[in-house]
């Protein structure tokens, strides 16, 4: 009894793990579903008259139900705005205090360009250089060789002008809007009987300490428009039953809407089966995408977020398709199903691509558009899904977009060819919105590739291509420092890249995660054999123990270097999972030897890789490629059965120490891994034909002299 309660114990925590481990993806499946019907069952220009906004064209006549009388808040609004416009900016009485404090500031510059003229000690230059100095005011090098060319008794008679004009300027009312007004009628003020230029010269010092004495007053003022607009009283608004309230193709404005909401006319009641059909036809939209994720789409099933982004990109376009199909004669042809396609071709594959096609067919013919419109987004969409594939350049999308393009404008005509044009505006309008359909949808894919991309931690395939240039930093510094390494990255990518193409795993991601997988052993490049000299390794020096920790360190050097060169993340886990957790058999046994065959003293665990073990069949690729080709490269095969033996046996020892056990490759696949990589490794460590010395010789020679 004991054994079957412990025994039904632990298959409940076994369906509990269970449980957990799938509710990420279960809860994203529910939210997406509870989404889709929110967004179909939304009234969203479901009754044309309800669902204007300002600036909107009515679709046709709407009528009052009943008698209503309210108060306009926008027609109040607006007579009491215009009654605080009409208001005149409030000034402060003339302040004294201002006039006699910019007359005493005059008086004190006047007395100060005195003490200049009257100074013996300073050449006429450095009496130019004092008054040009002067704060207060401004005078050009031509005034202040006047001012001081001038008389005593001329000076005398400019100061007294030029305080005079001040003295009556600063009576007025200056305020910032006639400053310059008040100076222009100054020169009238002076004497006329002095000279013209001495009269210049006062104006000009006169004119430069007028400043406002009357300050805008905001409070005041605002109080005052405050004051006006409640004198307003409100104003009202009435409509009899059956008065038009707004005519067909009359543009929208505020007030139409706020008379739509008092007419009860703005916020329809929703009808319980059309919660009840807006189900139905979520299930349509959910079901097969469910079942083509669950079945065939591993990658998105791996990971939860990556059945977020999907399910938000579908939820973007079914709330734009809710929107610009129904009830619409050119909107639908602009409509850009085929951006929506193309992102899912490059970013997963052309399958899931064509289902969402169909589906976004399925929800054309719901939203009630015509057959025409229905063929022209499955066609276009088709053609985008399938003039794309994963891992291509850029320029594939503007391809593709031109595809889609003349596959627009070939649906229109098809359909308004039998008519025999008679609408010829009405096809030219067509034609134009199926030709910036196709840019719309390229400009969409293109800029979404990136946004993804960077919300979601998806590496996009032009990610992986600026990864794979050779001029890369990372890669630049991987060959200058561990040029063994890095020629042992290049073999291992071409290892891993073929196998990965043999059993449709991400060839592109493959040959980029090899690429960067060793960077780790920059730090210390003369650790790994692949950089030491012939006979030379400095591992016989140490003991076991220190050997196995620097080796093990390449992974978290690696990851430091990956994060500071902002590698990917789906780049870095091929740098963490690459080892898995598997032992450094040579450095343990050579531990146990050291100790003198007793292992109970060894910490096996300072001879094993943290991991993890591969998460993906693309690390788990490379982590095979990596064994292979280190143990083919060392072992000198003289024979394509030797080469096949060491890969059979490293591909087994893996699969014993449990390292595929996390990731999703079968036997078949395991199988398909053996085949390509003995194919590959036999091509580059073939056997050599030994030559005697003297032919060798001969040999050369012949080289050298073609």
């Amino acid at each position: 009894m004991r054994t079957v309660g412990l025994k039904t114990e632990s298959r409940l925590r076994g369906f509990l793990r269970n449980v957990w481990r799938e509710a990420p993806r279960w809860l994203v499946g529910v939210a997406f579903s509870v989404a889709i019907v929110v967004i179909l069952a939304l009234p969203i220009l479901a009754i044309g008259q309800v669902a204007l906004s300002a600036g909107d064209v009515a679709p046709r006549d709407i009528y009052s139900p009943r008698h209503i009388s309210y108060v306009s808040a926008i027609l109040t609004g607006a007579e009491r705005d215009k009654a605080a416009a009409s208001v005149a900016p409030v000034y402060t009485p003339p302040d004294s205090g201002i006039a006699r404090q910019q007359i005493m500031r005059a008086s004190q510059v006047a007395s100060f360009i005195r003490a200049v003229r009257t100074d013996t000690s300073s050449s006429l230059a450095q009496k130019e250089a004092a008054l040009a100095a002067i704060e207060s005011i401004s005078l050009s090098p031509a005034q202040a060789n006047a001012i001081l060319n001038l008389s005593d008794a001329a000076w005398t008679e400019v100061e007294s002008q030029m305080l005079g004009a001040l003295d009556w300027a600063m009576r007025n009312e200056i305020r910032a809007d006639n400053v310059d007004q008040i100076r222009a009628r100054m020169p009238v003020v002076v004497s006329m009987t002095i000279p013209e230029d001495q009269a210049a010269i006062a104006v000009t010092l006169a004119q430069q300490f007028v400043i406002p004495n009357s300050l805008y007053d905001a409070k005041a003022t605002e109080a005052a428009r405050t004051q006006a607009r409640q004198s307003v009283e409100p104003v009202t608004r009435s409509f009899e039953a059956g008065e038009i309230v707004m005519r067909e193709g009359q543009i929208v404005t505020a007030l139409d809407i706020e008379a739509l909401a008092h007419l009860g006319l703005r916020q329809p009641k929703t009808d319980w089966r059309d919660l009840a059909v807006a189900v139905l036809y979520g299930m349509v939209i959910v079901i097969p995408l469910g079942l083509d994720v669950w079945c065939c789409e591993t990658n998105l099933w791996d990971h939860p977020h990556r059945l977020a982004l999907l399910a938000v990109l579908i939820l973007v376009y079914v709330l734009m398709g809710k929107i610009m199909l129904p009830g619409q004669s050119v909107l639908p042809y602009l409509f850009p199903i085929a951006g929506l396609v193309l992102l899912l071709a490059v970013l997963v594959g052309p399958g899931l691509a064509v289902l969402t096609t169909a589906i976004m067919g399925v929800l054309a013919g719901v939203l009630g558009s015509d057959p025409s419109v229905i063929v022209y987004m499955i066609t276009g969409g088709l053609v985008a899904a399938l003039s794309v594939r994963r891992a291509e350049p850029l320029s594939a999308f503007f391809r593709a977009g031109l595809y889609v393009t003349l596959i627009n404008i070939a649906v229109v005509l098809a359909y308004r060819l039998p008519t025999g044009l008679a609408d010829i505006p009405g096809t030219l309008a067509l034609v134009a919105a199926g030709l910036a359909n196709g840019s719309v949808a390229t400009g969409l894919a293109a800029g979404g590739m990136f946004l993804v991309g960077n919300l979601f931690g998806i590496v996009t395939p032009m990610q992986l291509q600026e990864l794979t240039r050779l001029n890369h930093p990372l890669l630049e510094l991987l060959l200058t420092k561990a040029p063994g390494t890095y020629h042992h990255t290049r073999m291992v990518a071409n290892l891993a890249e073929q196998a990965a193409e043999r059993i449709g795993a991400d060839a592109l991601l493959t040959r980029v995660g090899a690429f960067y997988h060793d960077v780790g052993k920059t730090a210390q490049p003369h650790m790994f054999v692949e950089n030491q000299q012939e006979g030379a390794n400095i591992h016989d020096r140490l003991d076991a123990g220190t050997s196995a920790k620097i080796i093990m360190q390449h992974v978290d050097e690696g990851l430091a270097l990956a994060r500071r060169y902002r590698l990917p993340s789906r780049v870095r886990d091929f740098v963490a999972e690459h080892h898995g957790t598997m032992r450094i058999s040579f450095m343990y046994d050579k531990a146990v030897r050291q100790a003198g065959g007793d292992a109970s003293g060894i910490d096996e665990s300072a001879f094993r890789y943290r991991g993890p073990k591969p998460q993906s069949r693309e690390t788990a690729l490379v982590m095979l490629a990596d064994g292979c080709e280190a143990a083919v490269r060392a072992a000198h095969p003289s024979s394509a059965e030797e080469i096949q033996e060491i890969v059979r046996k490293i591909i087994a020892d893996r699969v014993a120490w449990g390292q595929l056990d996390e990731c999703s490759l079968t036997l078949r696949d395991l199988e398909q891994i053996r085949d390509s990589f003995m194919l590959t490794l036999q091509g580059v460590f073939h056997p050599r034909v030994h030559y005697p010395d003297q032919n060798v010789k001969s040999s050369v020679h012949r080289v050298v002299a073609q």
